[in-house]
């Protein structure tokens, strides 16, 4: 399922945002966006056409993912 959604929402329109799955970081220079599939967080950057998938973590490990790796915008 995860690799379904992945699929369905980040192929064609990464960078559309929406209440319920996509949600571009605003105070965060990377990762860019957070996708939301059910208790699962996917952090990713886009880059032209690319999609960078840079963690998939479980809802609760998202602030602490954000913590340590997360780059604030500056």
């Amino acid at each position: 399922m995860l690799k379904t959604e992945l699929e369905r929402h980040l192929r064609y329109e990464p960078t559309k945002t929406s209440r319920s799955r996509i949600k571009k970081l605003r105070a965060m220079a990377h990762p860019e966006y957070r996708l939301r599939v059910d208790e699962y967080r996917v952090f990713c950057d886009v880059v032209g056409a690319k999609v960078i998938v840079l963690a998939i973590v479980p809802k609760a490990g998202a602030g602490e993912l954000l913590d340590e790796h997360g780059v604030k915008n500056s």
